[in-house]
């Protein structure tokens, strides 16, 4: 449920509701019962937490790899000297141009 702030037209007195979406908005002020205005707010601030909002957890099964393939010709390649047959990956066997 959301906080709404109200300001009264009459008083000034600030205030802040915490309330449904569904209900209707306050009408009257709680010190002087004058008209009150709903304020525009920033609202809270939202919090990711856990696991599933980072684009690297949604990676294909392609991509994981790849990725994988690669580091191990890093390392392999680093140690013998090897470099890749491929111009498009840094695989020695490329599913994509078949070298």
């Amino acid at each position: 449920m959301p906080t709404y702030e109200y300001e009264c037209t009459k008083c000034g007195h600030r205030f802040e509701k915490f309330q449904k979406m569904t209900d209707k908005p306050v009408s009257k002020c709680p010190e002087c019962k004058g008209k009150v205005k709903r304020l525009i707010g920033l609202g809270g601030g939202v919090i990711f937490k856990g696991a599933g909002f980072y684009t690297t957890e949604y990676r294909s099964e392609e991509y994981k790899r790849r990725e994988r393939e690669e580091k191990a010709g890093i390392t392999a390649g680093s140690s013998t000297g090897k470099s890749s047959s491929c111009s498009s990956c840094s695989s020695s066997s490329c599913s994509t141009c078949g070298k």
